[in-house]
């Protein structure tokens, strides 16, 4: 198993974050991703990673997003701890936690006149990929396929960024036989600019914290 004290750290040693900057980082975080999903899910898109799967089977079932982001997040914590140490495990475990709450919370605070879908497909994916780049610099993700890719990045040097944009181009097309094709389309967008803001902030060595 990965040591993971040292996990992230460039040959300065920077300073760890500290465990409020930890909890600020990860509540504030998820707080910006959830305002993105409700963005998407009143306008009848998708994004990618487990949350496109939990978007799929939302649409799909009628079946609660929170509940269901939750559950299917379940099976990569194992991977996260055998790949990228406990204490990355234990913080993407919070955020998904938080995030599943946050969802289900949020409806009954903030509603939408109107929003037109582009704006709520590339604004949503900002607001998600500002929430991913958040917990990916403080040692933390929201699971599923953000795990794969940081360590795909960590292991062989690897883009997180691109990797996670290819994954959830994947997702969403996989979204045709549920969702309008127009939809779709509007997906897509959104999860090139959600990539786009963690390709091009979240670069190996480039930032320090850990």
């Amino acid at each position: 198993m990965p040591d993971d004290r040292h996990m992230f750290h460039s040959a300065e040693d920077p300073a760890r974050h500290t465990i409020f900057e930890d909890a600020q980082a990860l509540i504030t975080a998820s707080l910006f991703v959830a305002l993105g999903i409700a963005m998407y899910r009143h306008a009848g898109l998708l994004t990618g990673g487990t949350a496109g799967v939990a978007f799929l089977l939302h649409y799909a079932t009628g079946w609660r997003f929170g509940p269901l982001f939750f559950v299917l997040n379940l099976p990569f914590a194992w991977f996260a701890v055998r790949t990228l140490g406990w204490r990355f495990a234990i913080k993407s475990f919070a955020a998904v936690a938080l995030l599943s709450a946050f969802t289900e919370v949020l409806p009954l605070l903030l509603g939408f006149d109107k929003l037109q879908p582009l704006y709520a497909a590339v604004m949503g994916g900002f607001l998600i990929g500002v929430g991913l780049l958040m917990l990916f610099r403080h040692q933390a993700s929201l699971g599923g396929v953000n795990v794969v890719v940081l360590w795909l990045q960590q292991r062989f040097g690897w883009r997180a960024g691109a990797l996670q944009m290819g994954f959830d181009c994947l997702i969403v097309l996989a979204a045709f036989a549920i969702v309008e094709p127009v939809l779709v389309i509007l997906s897509v967008v959104g999860a090139v600019a959600l990539n786009l803001v963690v390709a091009v902030n979240h670069k190996p060595g480039r930032y320090l914290g850990v």
